[in-house]
């Protein structure tokens, strides 16, 4: 059986290399060994402007992982800019917010990580919570500036999430933002000891799961995992 082929958003950013600074395509190494380790083939997705062209993008791939990045622009959810809510990445905004809407309304399997589970709940009309710590009154999501810490969250044992992962789970832990209103036709599953919403399934969908930590970074597999086996079985659906 072949491999199945999973694409995965990126940033577009300068970089450097050699010589060379350029702007480039480019995505933390994690997520592509994470696909690879899960039995995936890794497909890069930069911003790609031309959005009718979107689902005949999705439709060759098996699956999709929206990946972390830049705060989601809060005009999109009818809201001003909180004084720290990072400067958003408008050409990314729409190319991921198009990919959402082909992945849910088409029912690809799709895995959303961080700045993608709050895009999803902006594409489905929910709104987003600028800054946890006004909120919570601390900074336990993201203590150190660039390093990922660790919490538990609570996962309801009925979701696809909690079948994979049961009911309690040590997750990587980096951001600032989460949900505040649910979008519709998703339902959290799971949840930090804040109560923050820390996991969201897309209700009907084969495998819509949006998970707020980052799961590529560490060696639990069990959500590249699941994916990339419903990504397999793509043909018998």
């Amino acid at each position: 059986m072949a491999r199945p082929l999973i694409g995965v958003t990126t940033y577009q950013e300068a970089a450097r290399w050699g010589v060379w600074v350029r702007e480039a395509a480019l995505l933390p190494v994690s997520y592509t060994r994470s696909v690879e380790r899960a039995g995936g083939v890794p497909v890069l997705l930069p911003p790609y402007a031309e959005q009718d062209a979107v689902e005949t993008l999705l439709a060759r791939l098996d699956g999709l992982v929206v990946a972390g990045g830049p705060d989601v622009d809060p005009a999109k959810y009818g809201a001003a800019p909180h004084e720290r809510t990072g400067a958003p990445d408008l050409a990314r905004d729409r190319f991921e917010s198009a990919l959402l809407r082909a992945a849910v309304e088409g029912g690809k399997p799709f895995l959303a990580i961080c700045r993608g589970l709050q895009l999803l709940n902006v594409v489905r009309g929910g709104t987003l919570v600028q800054h946890l710590p006004d909120t919570v009154g601390h900074e336990g999501h993201a203590p150190v500036p660039g390093r990922f810490s660790r919490h538990r969250v609570q996962i309801s044992p009925a979701s696809r999430t909690g079948t994979i992962l049961g009911e309690l789970a040590d997750v990587p832990t980096y951001h600032h933002q989460a949900v505040d209103v649910l979008g519709r036709g998703l339902v959290a599953v799971a949840w930090a000891r804040d109560q923050v919403v820390e996991a969201v399934e897309v209700e009907g969908h084969r495998f819509g799961l949006g998970v707020q930590w980052h799961p590529e970074e560490g060696d639990d597999l069990r959500l590249f995992e699941a994916l990339v086996a419903e990504c397999g079985s793509s043909d018998d659906a």
